[in-house]
């Protein structure tokens, strides 16, 4: 079908997309007046590296906090295993926040939730740096991540406000590029701030970083859903919603597969020490190295993805390529873990993991770009079922990696086949690609 200007319609029912990415130029789109647009395109490296870093925050409280573990135990004279659970608490939180917060942003705008979320962030971490007890850490660890999880959910909404199709996809690489840097960091910080004071100094530099990621909200992040746009319902409006979503075909698809592949990424990061420093005896260093040249890989594939083939390939078909490729490398680690090959090297299974790492620059921005295309009535409530699927569907995977001990990495590459495996599965049938592609190419034969 053709538009009266020459472009083509987006087919909301199965999801296609303009070929022509820009940023919305209406008021009713964006929430700003339309001579405000220019001055939103010339801040929008600002808007970038605001949106990065609400988005980076979670795993900057995530893994910021690990090499505190330790000594977390032994000051607060806890076991380990209930330690522990201020990880699981913060990374529920996270799950279960983005139910909340996504809603409600669709209800009062983006602007309210956020800095809501932010100010409870902001005195949850702080209550964490004077926990006295291991069960209040754990209590605020969890308002931490429902608090933070407002950041995850709402950058992504925001987005989706601003941009459409391939344009779309392009910043969702450029995110990455952003957030992909804060878990290679995070831990570095972490270890250094332990060398000047104890693990309650990684929650005071979390605090201030919250204090001033909440200014910068303030003065740069405009509301971008004007008021008409906006839903005016309750509880029930917001599960009814929820579950139209759900009931869509695609767009579950898409949520699914992004999921499944995020739990493979999950598998990696629960396993990768262990594999790499207990059955290879690599020392910390070394698996810092390999790390952050993985996580490399995977920051630059997704520029790849954002610069050249967003535009001129079809997500569709770029997504495609990435899931056969995390599938065919979790097959790789499982056959020479398993020891078909005989013994194999660190150099191999870290190239295998190298490529599993770097074609999550492929998948994942392009199944949370097709999942929002099909979302522009419900952009908040649509990112906070792929953020939640995402971790709910890591948070069950993570743990199966160790079930057979630290001895063996084949559990690890178990979970990351059948992640890789069932994300191709969802988006073969579920989002049915090639029928989507066959009314694009029926729709320019026949003209309008």
């Amino acid at each position: 079908m053709r538009m009266p200007d020459g472009g083509r319609t987006t087919d909301a029912r199965e999801g296609h997309i303009p070929t022509a990415p820009t940023l919305k130029k209406t008021d009713t789109a964006v929430g700003i007046p339309a001579v405000a647009i220019p001055a939103a395109r010339r801040a929008g490296i600002v808007v970038t590296l605001v949106l990065g870093g609400l988005t980076a925050l979670p795993p900057l409280s995530m893994d910021m906090y690990l090499p505190a573990l330790p000594a977390v135990t032994r000051a607060l004279g806890s076991s380990a295993a209930t330690a522990q659970l201020t990880l699981t608490a913060c990374l529920t939180g996270m799950a279960l926040g983005q139910l909340v917060v996504g809603p409600m942003s669709d209800k009062w705008g983006r602007r309210k939730p956020l800095l809501l979320g932010m100010v409870v962030y902001v005195f949850a971490t702080a209550i964490c740096a004077l926990a006295p007890t291991v069960e209040l850490l754990i209590g605020f660890r969890l308002l931490q991540g429902l608090a933070g999880a407002a950041g995850i959910v709402i950058a992504r909404a925001v987005v989706r406000d601003l941009y459409d199709g391939v344009e779309m996809a392009r910043f969702f690489s450029t995110l990455m590029l952003i957030s992909g840097v804060a878990p290679v960091i995070a831990p570095v910080i972490g270890g250094q701030v332990l060398q000047v004071t104890d693990w309650r100094g990684i929650f005071v530099v979390l605090t201030v970083v919250g204090i001033a990621l909440t200014l910068v909200v303030v003065k740069w992040l405009h509301e971008t859903l004007p008021s008409e746009k906006r839903h005016s319902g309750g509880v029930g409006e917001a599960l009814g919603t929820m579950r139209g979503l759900l009931a869509d075909r695609v767009f579950t698809g898409y949520m699914l597969a992004g999921g499944l592949a995020f739990a493979a990424l999950f598998a990696y990061i629960a396993a990768s020490p262990f594999v790499v420093q207990e059955i290879y005896g690599a020392s910390p260093q070394t698996y810092s190295l390999l790390f952050g040249v993985n996580s490399i890989g995977l920051i630059t594939v997704g520029q790849i993805n954002g610069r050249l083939l967003v535009g001129r390939v079809s997500m569709d078909k770029v997504l495609a390529f990435g899931l056969v490729v995390i599938t065919l490398a979790g097959v790789a680690l499982l056959l020479m873990t398993s020891g078909v090959f005989g013994e194999p090297s660190l150099f191999a299974v870290a190239a295998g993991l190298f490529v599993l790492m770097s074609a999550m620059g492929l998948a994942m921005p392009n199944t949370n770009a097709q999942a929002l295309m099909r979302t522009p009535h419900a952009a908040g409530s649509a990112s906070a079922l792929i953020g939640t699927a995402s971790f709910l569907i890591g948070a069950v995977a993570s743990p199966l990696v160790g079930i057979a001990g630290e001895a063996t990495a084949v559990p690890m590459a178990v979970v990351q086949v059948v992640c890789g495996a069932g994300s191709l599965v969802c988006f073969l049938v579920l989002c049915r690609p090639w029928q989507s592609q066959h009314r694009v190419a029926t729709a320019e034969l026949t003209g309008p």
